[in-house]
């Protein structure tokens, strides 16, 4: 009787144990990885193609994506009229239901008193959870003051988010534009030393506006991957949106990382075309 009632217990525990959820798992890993959609976009102040602010269209192809982790440029917070003084990433982020940061690279009172600052500057938009953010500076030619001299300004946006248990670094910038590539070289030497002070695996995003045999992007290429290299033999040209004859825009990852797939949507949303890969996380 004792051994029955011993038999008894062990067939319900073994069943009990058999009725736990299981952790996730990127499909066919067993729990070792997971699957992240990242995009890249300068949504050009919400301004389409056609100069028009549109704001709704950049959210719709932000949410047909179904992208995960959004980085973005040029992002207007009560900026001005031709943004209609919104805040774009606050709409953007209850649309979309996401948590999101804001670097602004510029931030000044408002002409109007009682109103909110006037921001410019990058963003980054996730589902998962945003443990830990910084604006971090780097070395800048300001478009909008009278210093002709390079200064450190903000606007390198660094965030940590816990992905599903894996907490990685995601980092949205905007580079500068000027033909002579001195500014971006400082850059890029400034963001490398901020991204070398984390131990976690790593995700670039941003609009370089450097093409990728440009040398000043060689230190970048030597230190993280490009997404869209992993996966193709031609460039993936994202600007301009109508007709695209250039790489500007980048997901770079650290090496471990692994790309799984990477494509550019075509929309004349902005005056980009967005960047889209999916990678793999492993715990």
């Amino acid at each position: 009787m004792i051994k029955k009632i011993g038999l008894a217990v062990m067939l319900l525990f073994m069943t009990f144990l058999s009725l736990q959820p299981t952790p996730y798992a990127a499909e066919g890993n067993n729990g070792k990885s997971v699957k992240l959609r990242v995009m890249s976009y300068n949504i050009h102040y919400g301004h389409n193609m056609n100069n028009q602010y549109d704001l709704e269209s950049i959210a719709n192809v932000i949410r047909e994506s179904k992208a995960d982790i959004i980085g973005l440029q040029e992002v207007d917070v009560h900026w001005a009229d031709r943004s209609y003084f919104e805040n774009e990433i606050r709409i953007l982020a209850e649309s979309l239901n996401m948590h999101y940061f804001y670097a602004p690279i510029y931030d000044f009172p408002s002409d109007q008193v009682g109103q909110p600052n006037r921001q410019f500057g990058v963003a980054i938009l996730s589902i998962y959870p945003i443990l830990n953010v910084e604006n971090r500076q780097i070395t800048r030619l300001s478009t909008q003051g009278a210093n002709t001299e390079p200064e450190l300004l903000p606007g390198f946006a660094e965030t940590l988010i816990n992905v599903k248990g894996i907490k990685v670094n995601v980092y949205s910038t905007h580079l500068d534009y000027r033909p002579d590539p001195k500014i971006r070289k400082m850059q890029i030497e400034d963001m490398l030393n901020i991204m070398s002070k984390s131990n976690k695996e790593q995700i670039l995003i941003g609009d370089m506006n450097a093409i990728p045999t440009s040398p000043e992007l060689a230190p970048l290429f030597s230190t993280f991957k490009d997404t869209w290299k992993e996966v193709h033999d031609h460039e993936g040209n994202t600007f301009p949106a109508n007709q695209p004859n250039r790489t500007l825009d980048y997901i770079l990852t650290t090496h471990g990382i692994q790309t799984e797939s990477s494509e550019i949507i075509e929309t004349l949303a902005s005056d980009h075309r967005p960047l889209i890969s999916d990678v793999i996380l492993s715990r």
